[in-house]
């Protein structure tokens, strides 16, 4: 192989100091070397690295571009290296995290922001499910840590489930849609007459799941909360949303909160792992999301 990390943290080095001589002395080693080094590079490429006319080591063209190239390299090496002690020590190289849509995702990135200066070197991958979905993800071993599960765990999955909170759920449509002319508490008769918005299930390889949903109600289908909620603003039809999501568009002026006959009860959520999965990482967020206030942020 002719490129190797060794030589192209000399090259580096000899940049940054401007100098073989610099270069050594960072690298704790003889300048003829670090010479030595250079030439074995540009003899094996057959390029010529570095213009010597100077009394600056100067690079050439050939040698800016093995150098910005090279720089990715190290870079990746020494996270590499970051990883693979991390690792040992007990962290995960990755955690994937898979957030029912009912929870403030974005809220999440505050715990994500906290996560990292912990310096762990664990990969974080957020998943946004749907319903079933969540505990799909989990089963399917997508994810290692589910975050606003609802609903019967999976059977024969061994799962370890900790309450996570309630998510309150009120009844929406857009301040023009004509079901707002109707006397409330609304009846499921009246809103039975209007086109239902509804979250598809993400599930992939469990039965999926509908919510909110009554008999015979036309219904128009969307992958996520927020186009659930742009679909209620375009007044597409009416239905249920998370109640810090409806009161946010409530005072925004897009949506108005209806009473209805019959509320849907608040959703009990939880969060669940696998537990034999025991990484420090996984760890970290589970101890975290226990803090009430935690879960209370993310839910309100």
């Amino acid at each position: 192989m002719k490129l190797s990390l060794e030589a192209l943290q000399v090259i580096d080095a000899i940049d940054r100091k401007g100098s073989f001589a610099g270069a050594a002395d960072e690298l704790h080693r003889v300048p003829s070397a670090i010479t030595y080094s250079v030439q074995q590079l540009e003899e094996g490429l057959d390029v010529l690295l570095f213009d010597r006319t100077g009394h600056r080591a100067k690079l050439t063209e050939a040698g800016r571009e093995l150098l910005k190239e090279g720089r990715h390299l190290l870079r990746a090496a020494a996270d590499l290296e970051c990883r693979v002690q991390q690792v040992f020590k007990g962290w995960e190289s990755e955690l994937r995290i898979a957030v029912d849509t009912i929870v403030g995702f974005e809220k999440l990135f505050g715990l994500a922001t906290e996560f990292y200066g912990q310096n762990a070197g664990t990969r974080l991958k957020f998943l946004q499910e749907v319903l079933g979905g969540t505990w799909d993800a989990l089963a399917s071993g997508r994810a290692d840590l589910a975050i606003g599960a609802s609903g019967d765990a999976p059977s024969g999955g061994g799962y370890t489930a900790r309450p996570f909170g309630h998510v309150e759920m009120v009844f929406v449509a857009a301040p023009f849609h004509p079901i707002c002319r109707e006397p409330e508490p609304l009846s499921e008769a009246t809103i039975q007459q209007h086109r239902a918005v509804s979250i598809a299930d993400s599930s992939r390889l469990l039965p999926p799941r509908t919510v909110g949903l009554l008999s015979g109600q036309e219904v128009l289908t969307v992958p996520h909360l927020e186009a659930k909620v742009t679909a209620h603003v375009a007044g597409l039809g009416v239905g249920f949303l998370p109640k810090w999501v409806a009161e946010r568009e409530q005072y925004a002026g897009r949506l108005r909160i209806l009473k209805v006959q019959e509320p849907r009860r608040p959703a009990e959520i939880v969060i669940a792992w696998r537990p034999d999965h025991t990484g420090k990482a996984l760890k970290w967020f589970v101890k975290r999301l226990d803090d009430p206030l935690v879960a209370a942020s993310l839910l309100t």
